[in-house]
């Protein structure tokens, strides 16, 4: 290696453990995504919207006069993957960890990071496993599983009021999780759970649990799915004239553009738990999202809002760290109280969960092709079509 290559190698590293008052020109952050692979749409969603973030920042004069310089390591959505490239990046000095998308990935990187004493933030993995270990150092933004559906659980209860549910769902940890939380809630509001039964990412046919729910005649079909499952999933509910007074999905699949544009028709009606969506009145949200829009076309999902809002809490945590270590950005992280374009972020130790944030939670459903906020009445854009029509009864 030629000697300038060094030095200006050793000067990157050591920047990041520089007092406040002594900061390097830059602050180099690389964020493990999945971006290729059977999940890499929200790792394109997310990586987009760090960029955008990354650059208003900059634009803004950076964090403490320091540019964010971002890089991007893709994991495939693989949690063997994801463990190596944080492991690389701690031991080259990076001190913070921010990214990754599906919860098993999130999961292998937290045991990564509190192990290596490293404040990872946690942007879109809802298992709630991940801020349930006791972890000093691993922060979560986005909500648990355990209240994803808070809001689409609220509507069942007032508006649907059903006396049976079918739940489906994949076996992954963000799966499985989103399930039991389903059927917990269902206990909680009398509602007889029917079956529960898991499924394999990327099945090929669904028609053979599909044709045991439709015996069952439940009156709402909870589905758990990312989003090539969730398209397939109502293409074959449909083809089987499967009924139901309701269908719905924990978020996820079934709460981004893609599934509409897989999906077609058979996505009309289908309400879905998400965390956030463009027309809500958070500071710069509709900014973020028309901005978004213009540049590539259609409106980010909730993922997208919060990699986009990351950026801005790690900026507010890192100016107020006393230094750029780790331990001083964890101390900052600890202390973040800020209004993001995805909501308040406030991390507590509350409910057994350590360094999360609740934030609240809402219900859309796919009207004429578009997503539209139903529930709360608060925030609903448009007003709920329940209950659906049949299939025959359908244009």
């Amino acid at each position: 290696m030629k000697r300038p290559l060094v030095i200006a190698l050793s000067i990157l590293l050591l920047s990041a453990f520089l007092p406040l008052g002594a900061l390097a020109a830059e602050f180099k952050l690389v964020v493990p995504l999945p971006l290729t692979g059977k999940v890499a749409k929200f790792g394109e969603i997310m990586k987009r919207s760090f960029e955008m973030a990354a650059e208003e920042i900059n634009a803004a004069g950076g964090i403490k006069g320091s540019p964010i310089v971002l890089g991007f390591e893709d994991s495939t959505g693989k949690p063997e993957t994801a463990r190596a490239i944080v492991e690389k990046l701690i031991e080259g000095g990076q001190p913070v960890i921010v990214g990754e998308y599906t919860s098993s990935c999130a999961k292998a990187v937290a045991a990564v990071a509190e192990e290596r004493k490293t404040p990872y933030l946690v942007v879109a993995s809802a298992d709630d496993a991940i801020t349930q270990q006791n972890y000093r150092y691993v922060f979560r933004q986005n909500q648990v599983n355990a209240h994803y559906a808070d809001a689409f659980v609220n509507f069942m209860g007032e508006v649907v009021k059903p006396k049976t549910i079918a739940i489906l769902y994949e076996t992954t940890a963000f799966g499985t999780s989103g399930a039991d939380a389903m059927e917990k809630d269902a206990q909680k509001l009398g509602i007889n759970v029917v079956i529960k039964e898991k499924y394999e990412a990327g099945a090929p046919d669904f028609k053979p649990i599909l044709s045991k729910v439709k015996s069952l005649n439940p009156d709402v079909v909870y589905m758990v799915s990312y989003v090539m499952d969730a398209s397939l999933l109502m293409k074959q509910i449909k083809e089987l004239r499967l009924e139901a007074r309701l269908f719905a999905g924990g978020a996820a699949g079934f709460a981004i553009p893609e599934f509409v544009d897989n999906a077609k028709d058979a996505a009309e009606y289908v309400v879905s738990a998400t965390l956030w969506t463009p027309k809500l009145n958070y500071p710069g949200a509709q900014a973020y999202a028309e901005k978004y829009k213009a540049k590539y076309g259609d409106y980010p999902s909730y993922h997208g809002a919060s990699a986009y809002a990351s950026l801005f809490v790690l900026k507010a945590a890192m100016t107020q760290a006393g230094n750029w270590t780790a331990e001083g950005i964890r101390d900052g992280m600890k202390a973040v109280d800020l209004k993001t374009a995805f909501g308040p972020v406030k991390f507590e130790d509350k409910e057994g969960y350590q360094n999360q944030n609740f934030v609240e939670t809402l219900a859309i459903q796919v009207q004429k092709g578009e997503f539209e906020t139903i529930w709360p009445k608060a925030h609903a854009s448009k007003p709920h079509i329940y209950p659906v029509p049949k299939w025959r009864d359908r244009k």
